[in-house]
């Protein structure tokens, strides 16, 4: 095989030199699904819009050679050693079968060297020993579009069926650690590996043919193969402890085959997950400059415990619940001696309990926030808390509600570190070694000392 021919050839028209493209570099692509092929009509281009039913097999574009879609390679070099056709970047083609039907057509219909490049080989020597070879590629203007086009198509059947999968509630299939069976979507069973072996193949939502993926996977295993290193083990048991001690539960992201499972790799030509996750957005926007002369601050609305009130500040809408509700969060705060975080606690655990209209000072449950409303406010049980170890909890660390702006105004004031006091939290400030001597006579041990050795 020789050296491959680059897209800069083609831009040259003929070109001299001694190369051999006979073994241009080829990159398999993923399989194509068995449908209707659709050859592209391109816009002004001659035939006009046609629809043939593609066969299992994918035709020379010059001859009666077929091979099955999965051997594209053998196509490629059956065209470069009988035919003298380089096709180039071959990755960046999404559905070869349907490519090869169009150019196919095409060529009936315009001589080849209207869309290739020639490309002569041994040109220093006899000229019957020279040879012409012809590179298809998409700087040919009709070659982009068509490229693009199966693209745009691919993305669209992916996603047509990532969706029908995400709605699949027939999914079955073993756990590759354990074989228990899993009935339902398909999430279920990559949860279970996830959480209970460690082993992530990422979201399912990001996974598409996750059946055939699974497969995959289960076959290597089989054949007693690592799923990240891919070396081959001499038994199951073996291969388990590696898997474990090598913390090697997952796949290797350097294998391309495992790219079409994933719906990344197929939102822009040519770019795989790894070229899309690297890119900088903000080189998309250019240049700008930072202007906030025309900024605006709004003001932040907090929102009552109890009801749809909302305050501008903090002292605002604590007067609102005093009044309305006859709940003091100031007293409320001062008579427990609540920290900034057992206050975020309180607020969420009162946040949640109203959201589920259950009344915190009796636990009785409502039909709607307005009955527990009402029935709190005859009872007096707004300012009935109950003991502090029942909302005193770190699940209450996290919000009931999105973006509560009550959370932002709480205050951590000198009273806290009080209540910190009272409760034993008290923050230790090392003393200061710089002056050594000086602190070992002044420290209030030598003193201690002393007084001992005085008793004694």
């Amino acid at each position: 095989m020789a050296a491959p021919v680059t897209r800069g050839a083609a831009t040259r028209g003929q070109e001299n030199g001694d190369r051999n493209p006979s073994g241009a570099a080829v990159v398999s692509n993923e399989d194509s699904k068995d449908c209707i092929l659709e050859p592209l009509s391109l816009p002004g281009g001659p035939g006009g819009p046609a629809t043939l039913e593609g066969p299992s097999l994918v035709p020379c574009i010059f001859c009666e050679e077929r091979v099955p879609v999965a051997e594209q390679d053998q196509l490629l070099k059956h065209m470069i050693i009988e035919h003298k056709m380089v096709i180039a970047d071959i990755k960046l083609v999404a559905d070869f079968q349907r490519y090869v039907l169009y150019w196919r057509k095409r060529f009936t219909e315009q001589p080849i060297t209207d869309f290739c490049s020639v490309i002569r080989i041994n040109s220093t020597a006899p000229l019957e020993e020279q040879d012409n070879y012809f590179l298809l590629c998409d700087v040919l203007p009709e070659d982009r579009v068509l490229r693009e086009e199966l693209q745009k198509q691919k993305l669209k059947e992916i996603l047509e069926q990532q969706q029908q999968e995400r709605n699949d509630n027939s999914f079955r299939g073993l756990c590759m650690f354990c074989n228990t069976e899993f009935l339902g979507n398909r999430s279920i069973l990559l949860n279970h590996m996830a959480r209970e072996h460690a082993f992530n193949i990422g979201l399912p939502d990001n996974i598409v043919n996750c059946s055939e993926f699974l497969c995959i996977l289960q076959k290597k295993l089989d054949n007693l193969q690592c799923l990240y290193c891919e070396k081959i083990f001499r038994d199951k048991s073996t291969l388990r402890d590696h898997m474990r001690k090598k913390q090697h539960r997952k796949i290797n992201p350097k294998n391309r085959e495992y790219d079409r499972f994933y719906v990344i790799n197929y939102l822009e030509l040519g770019k795989s997950w790894e070229e899309v996750q690297s890119e900088d957005d903000r080189e998309l926007l250019g240049p700008q400059e930072e202007d906030w002369s025309d900024w605006k601050e709004h003001p932040v609305s907090a929102v009552c415990l109890f009801c749809e009130k909302q305050a501008e500040t903090i002292e605002k809408l604590r007067v609102h619940m005093e009044d309305a509700h006859e709940f003091d969060l100031l007293k409320i705060k001062s008579e427990l001696g609540l920290n900034f975080y057992q206050q975020v606690k309180l607020v969420n655990f009162i946040r949640r309990q109203i959201h589920q209209c259950r009344c915190y000072g009796c636990h009785v449950k409502f039909k709607s926030k307005a009955d527990l409303r009402t029935h709190m406010e005859e009872a007096k049980h707004t300012s009935l808390l109950p003991e502090m170890k029942t909302w005193d909890q770190p699940e209450y660390y996290f919000p009931t509600y999105e973006n509560d702006s009550l959370l932002c105004t709480l205050s951590d004031s000198e009273s806290d570190l009080t209540a910190q006091e009272h409760n034993g939290n008290v923050t230790v400030i090392s003393e200061d070694t710089s002056k050594l001597r000086a602190l070992k006579r002044s420290s209030i041990l030598n003193q201690v000392l002393r007084h001992q050795c005085l008793e004694s």
